[in-house]
């Protein structure tokens, strides 16, 4: 029974008031066929203690294993500083600053989130943040749309996500947005410039050009990006944050840079938890801020010359625009954006790039153990980072049942998403893999496939 602050006498009053007899008869307009009734269906409440383990029961239902998974959601370490001040309840209970003056706290958060993923991505400015790196990707293509005002293609390469390339799909459809797949190569695990050509024919808004790629593949970003110009068309960046520790940022891609860059914000201080909830990040150059969606945050002075934040611009809010608004996403993810700015504040550009560089060095030391084994072979011959596709001599799902069994999670089976590519198996390792961890990995896979 649902908790309603109102005795019998003041129900009593308040339906004497309306001149209804029982509240039955004040909603006496609703069919009765409508009314749910007693709803069965719904077991009986339960004590705190009772909720606790309950949850605990489901959690471990997950079970504990060793992770190898990547593809786009990735264990990193996360200091346990970071959600012990995410937690606070004044960053626990806040909410998007629709009075931006009594929301100094939460302004200069987002603040120094947009100065940190500006600064990160090499663009001109950022917005609040996105969903998650999926629905980034399809702003960013409506974006991209709307600047370019005379076409509506854009240029998905299949090396993107292919969950990010459904979702673009789904998003854009409705609106007389054609989404074009750009082919990789088979050997590379790239996509080639010069197999652009056929693209460039006709009009279009954007190419997406992710790096890393989904199979880890570096793409070359500077060629690509130069020839989306070249052709009238915007660079769109799809980036993992945590490489751009490493890799050049999309604002130094080619002789311009991209124009756009979107990525999911889940490695910065972000659990895995089960798929969610995580973060989009969007940045931009400045001449493309009045087609961003989301919020951008200033600083500014007040008239005693103390230091406070502004919304400076907020483009596609319902409230102001209605049908007309930029987007309809109506989120900031705030609570996932203030512990990956404490993440940031907390580990510094030199530990993101430890980070980056010990992840990678984990790869590549997982890698070179399991291609010693009869058979394994890297898919592709060009240079990766953080993750690697791998071609098995035995069927991948039943590698990975197997390897599941001994309490290790081996890795992505890529045969739903590109069956071209055989008995193909996307590994990860990050820093939080010991040496132990991949002599394990190792060793499972070893006995597996003897």
């Amino acid at each position: 029974m649902p908790f309603i602050p109102h005795t019998e006498e003041d129900v009593a009053e308040m339906l004497n008031s309306i001149g209804a007899k029982t509240i039955e008869e004040l909603f006496d307009e609703i069919p009765k066929e409508l009314v749910s009734g007693q709803l069965t269906g719904v077991p009986a409440g339960l004590s705190e203690m009772e909720i606790t383990r309950l949850m605990m029961e489901r959690a471990n239902k997950d079970g504990f294993y060793q992770n190898f998974i990547g593809a786009g959601a990735y264990e990193h370490h996360i200091p346990a500083a970071v959600w012990q001040i995410t937690t606070r309840g004044e960053f626990y209970s806040s909410y998007t600053p629709y009075q931006a003056e009594a929301s100094q706290g939460t302004l200069q958060l987002l603040y120094e989130y947009q100065s940190m993923m500006a600064s990160l991505t090499g663009m001109d400015v950022s917005n609040a943040s996105m969903y998650d790196g999926a629905t980034a990707l399809a702003e960013a293509a409506l974006m991209a749309v709307r600047s370019h005002k005379t076409s509506r293609r854009i240029l998905i390469p299949k090396t993107v996500h292919p969950v990010y390339r459904q979702v673009v799909q789904a998003i854009v459809s409705n609106q007389k947005i054609e989404v074009l797949e750009v082919p990789f190569d088979i050997q590379s695990g790239q996509v080639l410039p010069e197999s652009l050509s056929k693209f460039g024919k006709d009009e279009f808004a954007a190419l997406v050009i992710p790096q890393p790629n989904f199979f880890g593949v570096l793409e070359r970003v500077d060629e690509l990006t130069d020839w989306a110009h070249k052709n009238n068309g915007l660079a769109i960046g799809v980036v993992n944050p945590t490489a751009l520790a490493l890799l050049k940022p999309p604002g130094e891609w080619g002789s311009k840079g991209a124009d756009i860059a979107v990525g999911e914000g889940q490695p910065l201080g972000i659990p895995l938890s089960s798929g969610g909830p995580y973060f989009g990040f969007m940045a931009c150059k400045n001449a493309l801020v009045r087609q961003m969606p989301g919020r951008i945050i200033g600083r500014t002075t007040d008239l005693d010359n103390k230091e406070g934040f502004v919304l400076t611009l907020q483009a596609r809010e319902q409230h102001i625009r209605r049908s007309k608004a930029t987007s309809n996403i109506c989120t900031n993810q705030g609570l996932m954006v203030t512990a990956a700015t404490i993440y940031m504040s907390l580990i510094g550009p030199e530990g993101l790039r430890r980070i980056a560089a010990q992840s990678h060095a984990n790869t590549l030391d997982l890698v070179e153990q399991l291609e010693s084994l009869n058979g394994v072979k890297r898919t592709f011959d060009t240079p990766t980072f953080h993750e690697t596709v791998l071609t098995l001599p035995k069927t991948t799902a039943d590698v990975l049942s197997k390897l599941k069994q001994q309490g290790i999670l081996g890795g992505l089976d890529l045969h739903g998403y590109y069956p071209e590519l055989g008995n193909a198996l996307l590994v990860c390792a990050t820093e939080t893999k010991t040496s132990a961890d991949l002599q394990s990995y190792a060793r499972a896979l070893k006995q597996i496939l003897s």
